[in-house]
């Protein structure tokens, strides 16, 4: 244990399962206060209650945009301040474009692009007054290459790594760090993987990811000097080389 993230407030979308629940459960043992937003409330319960620092439980549909509005207000109004900003939460929808569902492509873009824009852009006023901040948004493989089985959600995460770029171009004087975790296989639920002696033979033919291997790479991220950026963060399982 460090003491880089003991006292900061650490907001985590997508926190109620995979990556998201990771993530918080490893901040949080390294002292710091977290905001847990997803879906469920329940499911974002339980994991605030694995974590002994202050926690704010904020279920939430990040596809609203009002939404999005509600969760900073309430972060604010509760901590005063976003130390770490690890916007998470996403959508997964493969298959063709002939025949795919265009309104669920407005869904995941909502949620994989807009807010994520929509949640830095709430933060970023009051980590720029401050002159220090994190951002480290969870990107993909598919954000470095199109993979042809999924190009909408290829489309998204390409967003996402242009944004990245751009912004941190922008507030690096400012004393923002900002950057990109970039996963390939993750056996979690968005996935379809949720049998523990499933992921486990998954991972001894070192053919996929746990969510903690991603969770343990942006602690490292976060926990570099002031002077560090790791502006992109390719993490793969040893045997996905695509």
């Amino acid at each position: 244990m460090t003491d880089a993230l003991k006292g900061k407030t650490v907001l985590i979308t997508g926190a109620s399962s995979g990556i998201g629940r990771a993530m918080a459960l490893v901040v949080a043992a390294e002292g710091a206060q977290v905001v847990l937003v997803g879906r469920s409330r329940v499911r974002l319960q339980a994991v605030a209650d694995q974590i002994a620092t202050p926690t704010l439980v904020l279920p939430a549909d990040l596809a609203k945009p009002a939404e999005v509005n509600r969760v900073a207000a309430a972060t604010l109004s509760t901590f005063g301040k976003v130390d770490v900003l690890l916007p998470n939460a996403g959508r997964y929808i493969p298959g063709n474009v002939a025949e795919g569902n265009p309104d669920a492509w407005d869904e995941l873009l909502a949620v994989n692009v807009n807010s994520v824009f929509r949640l830095v852009h709430a933060f970023l006023p009051q980590m720029i007054s401050r002159g220090t901040g994190d951002i480290v948004v969870t990107s993909s493989i598919s954000g470095h290459q199109a993979i042809q089985w999924e190009p909408v959600y290829s489309a998204s995460k390409h967003a996402i790594q242009s944004f990245v770029h751009g912004l941190r171009r922008q507030v690096a004087p400012q004393g923002i760090r900002v950057g990109a975790v970039a996963p390939g296989i993750v056996l979690n639920a968005l996935w379809g993987y949720d049998d523990p002696a499933r992921i486990d033979a998954k991972v001894a033919l070192r053919e996929g990811l746990r969510s903690e291997d991603v969770a343990e790479a942006v602690l490292f991220m976060l926990t570099r000097p002031a002077h560090v950026t790791i502006r992109d963060l390719v993490i793969l399982p040893q045997n996905q080389d695509i």
